[in-house]
């Protein structure tokens, strides 16, 4: 009889992955940023990442970081955790926990909270001490959200399209 493999990964990493291929779809030049909704049996319920609205060409939209010379992204960019929030289009989130490439702002952590997520797990936080990041982690506390900061036990992941 033939013995398991040992070296998979875990479920963290796994769905870690799968945020961080969901940012991949991303269109944004600067960042680009994937979330992943996993309910206690350890299913997906939903993905996102950082884009347009639908129906909002990402062709005739600024993807502009510099607020002083014109039009940015900013006011029209949804983020990754909004995203996987609304495309669970209204099944229940209760009990979920949602894995991000980058710890969300105060915007996301109030979709979070009224979705009923109890953790947030996430991989960087290059944004922390900014007023945004303050504020989600008030909130994400005063709503007893857990925040993990995400410890992969590997480097990278490798994906190939051939077999």
């Amino acid at each position: 009889m033939s013995e398991k493999r040992t070296d998979y990964i875990s479920w963290d990493e796994y769905f870690m992955g799968v945020a961080l291929l969901a940012a991949q779809r991303s269109k944004d030049p600067s960042t680009q940023v994937g979330a992943c909704i996993v309910d206690s049996s350890n299913t997906i319920l939903s993905t996102g990442y950082n884009g347009f609205p639908r129906g909002c060409s990402d062709d005739e939209f600024p993807w502009g970081r510099d607020e002083s010379r014109g039009e940015t992204k900013y006011p029209f960019v949804v983020h990754a955790e909004l995203n996987a929030v609304l495309n669970a289009r209204g099944q229940s989130l209760a009990g979920s926990r949602i894995y991000v490439a980058l710890f969300p702002c105060h915007e996301c952590a109030k979709a979070i909270i009224q979705a009923g997520v109890t953790e947030v797990i996430y991989l960087s936080n290059k944004y922390d001490g900014t007023p945004s990041v303050e504020r989600s982690k008030r909130m994400l506390n005063a709503a007893g959200i857990k925040l993990t900061a995400f410890k992969p036990t590997k480097a990278s992941l490798l994906l190939s399209f051939k077999n």
